[in-house]
């Protein structure tokens, strides 16, 4: 029996289905009676009704976004609606508003049509769904005002749609909404978690002057419920003030922090520090790390890469490598992400031979694999310089480190500037067994005639394997006689 409904469940994603559910259906029917499998023939006839149901209603679903989302809403619209004979239902309602998302005004229109209808109330799941789509910034006032009528209405905002509702606010900095939002489920049964809370403060930290007003208006509704602090609140309170350059004034939550029985962390002591190199008080964020280690702190690999990044963000590439001697002292090893930090670093000075230098000397001294992307920045920017050896070097330590192959620039650079033998040697770089793929030769024959360059091709074919200069293709793009005897 559960294989059958694992059966029917796959079928319901496959679009053909419905359109020969008849005649697949009534086979298998016949199969279940004379196996005397009674069960499953009333679960298929149950799966096939549905399916109907739903076809049918996804058709004038169909049909009712064509006519709302074509045209602005007039008496000629509610009639054409009239004329479909909709039978409407909460789950209708909901596709409906679904489909319309785009046309947050337009939805509400038909929000309001269908709520006038004779035999038909709205709820909270349609007040809801309602609620979702117009909670983004074109439709900010009516989505306000449909939360009033939800209120009125005697239902609530249940917590999945404010947390759609509330992340969607946060993703594009709607934070004195976000935070209206917040403030208006605290005040009702569905409460948002701690967890939430400390999102919240972390989205408003996260710009370049946060509103402290808007920190303290989420704290102070907090604390209303009869919630303690907690250390992840404290955190996200601390953050907007050093973001800020509240130093005082974060100094004071830190203490108020320890008398609530929470110690300062890495967490705590990083914001410090990213807050002091956002101001450019490099030698204070320094020392920061000095009295971490005094209160029995030590500062951790994120830690020290705030500061690192700060340093570089500054155009203080050189300090930035004194605190990273001096972390290596600290027996704190260096990962991916600094070094990132690092080249990035470099290459914002234009220094692309000391990135390329440490980024090599990472790799093969200290045994450390960096992110791909930092692997491709790096080739792009030597490429750029000029430096096809290094960059194929790269390319190498790319393949020993098992990260995906990266051609796309080389192709291009060999097109416009290499020469027959880089044509060779990055073959030999690329390939992971004796010889690359067709295709890859296929590729930088095509960029070699892309840029006039044929005679190079030619070259280069009479350099290539055997197999290769009888490739169908590759014959194909040669194209005549003299070069089909050249490539024998």
């Amino acid at each position: 029996m559960n294989r059958v409904k694992a059966t029917l469940t796959s079928l319901r994603l496959v679009n053909s289905f419905l359109s020969t559910r008849l005649p697949a259906t009534r086979p298998l029917a016949s199969q279940f009676k004379k196996g005397k499998m009674a069960s499953d023939v009333t679960a298929l006839k149950h799966f096939y009704s549905r399916m109907l149901v739903e076809n049918a209603m996804e058709n004038v679903v169909k049909k009712v976004v064509d006519i709302v989302s074509e045209s602005e809403w007039t008496d000629e619209v509610e009639h054409e609606l009239e004329e479909l004979k909709i039978v409407l239902s909460d789950n209708f309602v909901i596709r409906v508003l679904k489909e319309l998302r785009n046309y947050p005004s337009k939805a509400l229109k038909f929000f309001y049509w269908v709520g006038r209808c004779s035999g038909y109330g709205h709820n909270a799941v349609t007040y809801n769904a309602m609620a979702r789509v117009l909670g983004r910034d074109d439709s900010i006032e009516l989505f306000w005002s449909v939360v009033e009528e939800i209120k009125s209405a005697g239902y609530e905002m249940d917590i999945d749609t404010y947390i759609k509702i509330s992340r969607q606010f946060q993703k594009y900095k709607m934070t004195e909404d976000a935070v209206k939002l917040y403030e208006f489920m605290m005040d009702g049964p569905f409460k948002p978690s701690v967890q939430d809370c400390s999102m919240l403060l972390r989205t408003i930290s996260a710009g370049d002057n946060p509103n402290l007003d808007l920190v303290f208006r989420v704290a102070k509704k907090y604390e209303s419920m009869g919630h303690t602090l907690s250390k992840a609140v404290y955190d996200g309170i601390h953050r907007s003030l050093t973001s800020a350059g509240r130093f005082d004034e974060a100094e004071n939550i830190m203490k108020v922090m320890r008398n609530a029985g929470y110690q300062p962390d890495n967490i705590t002591y990083s914001q410090v520090v990213f807050g002091l190199c956002k101001m450019r008080r490099l030698e204070e964020a320094c020392k920061v790390l000095d009295e971490m280690e005094e209160q029995g702190c030590l500062p951790d690999i994120k830690t020290w890469t705030i500061l690192i990044q700060g340093h570089c963000a500054a155009n203080e590439v050189e300090k930035a490598l004194m605190c990273l001697a001096k972390m290596i002292e600290k027996n704190c090893d260096v990962d991916a992400d600094l070094l990132d930090v690092l080249i990035n670093g470099f290459l914002s000075q234009r220094r692309v031979d000391g990135a390329y230098e440490l980024l090599v000397e990472m790799v093969n001294k200290d045994r450390l694999r960096p992110w791909q992307a930092t692997y491709k920045n790096m080739i792009e920017k030597l490429l750029g310089a000029g430096k096809l050896e290094e960059a194929l070097n790269l390319l190498r330590l790319m393949k020993k480190q098992n990260h995906p192959p990266f051609p796309e620039p080389f192709v291009q650079y060999i097109a416009k500037f290499g020469t027959v033998e880089d044509a060779a040697d990055f073959f030999k770089a690329l390939s992971v067994k004796e010889y690359p793929s067709s295709s890859a030769y296929l590729h930088v024959f095509k960029s070699f005639f892309k840029e006039g360059r044929h005679s190079e091709a030619k070259d280069l074919l009479f350099k290539c394997p055997h197999h290769i200069r009888k490739h169908s293709e590759i014959g194909k793009l040669f194209g005549s006689t003299g070069n089909d005897n050249a490539a024998s």
